[in-house]
C-alpha cells in the first residue's frame, strides 16, 4: 500500500470514529483540530440529568470554547453524577481529578459554611431580589469565601431555582403539615437547620440515591426545584408538590485552581467569557422552564398545592431561626442579605 493511500484510510477511520462518538459536532470542528491535538484536555462534571438546562448550556459553552481556542482546550462533559456523587466530585475538583464541576450552593456550604447564607429560608421572594443580591455585594462576598478554600468560581452564579416540597403521603399546605415529616434533603447544613426548625425529620441523602429512597419509602418526601423534579422523574414516586419557594439556590461552576492557572491567559479569558454567557442563558431557561414544569408535572398526575408561606415564616421566627442565622453568618453578611431582600425575622 502506498503512503498516500494509507494516509487516506487512516483519515477515513479517524473521521468515522469521531462521527460515532460525537455526531452532533459540525464537520469543520472535527477537521480543524482533532481531539488528540488539544494542548489541554479537561473534564466538566455535573450531577444533573442530561436533559437539564445546566447540561445543555454547559455543552454549548464547551463547544464555543473549543472553537474559540481552535481546539487548544478540549473539555468533556460528564452529566448525571457519572464520575461520582456530589460530595465525591467536590473532593475531586479540589484535588484535580476533575477540572470543572457544577455544584449547588446548598451542598457547597458543607465546605464553605459562609456560602450557606444564600439559602436562608424564605429570604428571597422573587428573582428581582435574587439577582440584585447575587450579581451584587452578596454574590461577591460568597465568591470570596469560596475562593478562600482554594476553589475558583468560573462565572457568575447559575440558577438552581426555587426549591419546592414533594411528598407521597400527604399534601403540605402550611408549617404544621411539615411536623414529623421524614424528608430527604441534600447534605446541606442550611436545609437541615431549616426543616429541623419547622419540626420535620430531615434526612441527608446524596442526589443519586433520591429516586430509590422515595421509591422504597425510606423517606416520605424531598425538596428540589421544579426542573429537577421533572428531569429526574420524581413525579413517578411522589403524589403531591407544594409550591413553597422555601429556599432559592445557586449553581456555582467551580474550577480547580492549578488546572485553570495552567491555561494561557487568553484561554482563561475565553473560558470565563463563555461560562458567563452560559450562566445568563441557563438563568433564562430555568425561569421559563419552571412555569412549563408546573403544568407538565400536574399533567403527569402530581397534585400541585400552594403553600401558606406566612405560616412558615412565622414558625421560623418563633423558633429563633433568623436570629440564629444572623449570629451564624455575622452582622456584615446579614446586612448584605437584608439589603436585597428586606428585614428578616
Amino acid at each position: 500500500m502506498n503512503d498516500e493511500r494509507a494516509k487516506k484510510q487512516v483519515t477515513r477511520r479517524n473521521m468515522l470514529k469521531a462521527g460515532a462518538v460525537g455526531a452532533a459536532l459540525p464537520l469543520f470542528s472535527i477537521l480543524s483540530r482533532p481531539a488528540s491535538a488539544a494542548e489541554f484536555s479537561y473534564k466538566f462534571a455535573t450531577g444533573q440529568d442530561p436533559s437539564h438546562p445546566v447540561n445543555k448550556r454547559a455543552q454549548e459553552a464547551i463547544d464555543r470554547i473549543r472553537n474559540a481556542t481552535n481546539g487548544r482546550l478540549e473539555i468533556k462533559l460528564f452529566p448525571a453524577n457519572q464520575l461520582g456523587s456530589d460530595t465525591d466530585l467536590m473532593s475531586q475538583v479540589r484535588n484535580g481529578g476533575v477540572e470543572f464541576f457544577n455544584q449547588a450552593n446548598t451542598v457547597l456550604s458543607t465546605l464553605v459554611p459562609a456560602a450557606g447564607i444564600v439559602n436562608t429560608g424564605f429570604a428571597f421572594h422573587d428573582y428581582g431580589a435574587v439577582w440584585k443580591a447575587m450579581d451584587g455585594p452578596l454574590g461577591a462576598h460568597v465568591r470570596a469565601q469560596i475562593e478562600k478554600v482554594g476553589l475558583l468560581t468560573m462565572s457568575k452564579p447559575w440558577d438552581n431555582g426555587f426549591r419546592q416540597i414533594t411528598t407521597s403521603t400527604k399534601p403540605v399546605r402550611n408549617a404544621g403539615d411539615v411536623k414529623g415529616l421524614k424528608l430527604r434533603v441534600p447534605a446541606a447544613p442550611m436545609l437541615t437547620s431549616l426543616f429541623s426548625a419547622l419540626g420535620a425529620s430531615p434526612t441527608p441523602i446524596n442526589f443519586n440515591e433520591v429516586y430509590s429512597s422515595l421509591q422504597t419509602k425510606l423517606v416520605e418526601g424531598q425538596e428540589n426545584p421544579l426542573a429537577i423534579i421533572s428531569t429526574a422523574r420524581l413525579y413517578e414516586v411522589q403524589k403531591f408538590c407544594t409550591i413553597s419557594n422555601h429556599v432559592w439556590d445557586a449553581y456555582w461552576i467551580l474550577g480547580n485552581r492549578r488546572a485553570f492557572e495552567k491555561l494561557p491567559k487568553d484561554i482563561q479569558e475565553i473560558v470565563r467569557r463563555e461560562l458567563d454567557k452560559a450562566a445568563s442563558d441557563e438563568r433564562a431557561d430555568i425561569a421559563a422552564f419552571s412555569g412549563f414544569a408546573r403544568n407538565d408535572l400536574a399533567s403527569k398526575g402530581l397534585q400541585i398545592v400552594e403553600a401558606d408561606k406566612d405560616s412558615f415564616k412565622e414558625a421560623l421566627a418563633r423558633a429563633n431561626f433568623y436570629k440564629d442565622m444572623r449570629a451564624k453568618f455575622g452582622e456584615d453578611a446579614w446586612k448584605l442579605l437584608e439589603g436585597s431582600v428586606g428585614a428578616l425575622g
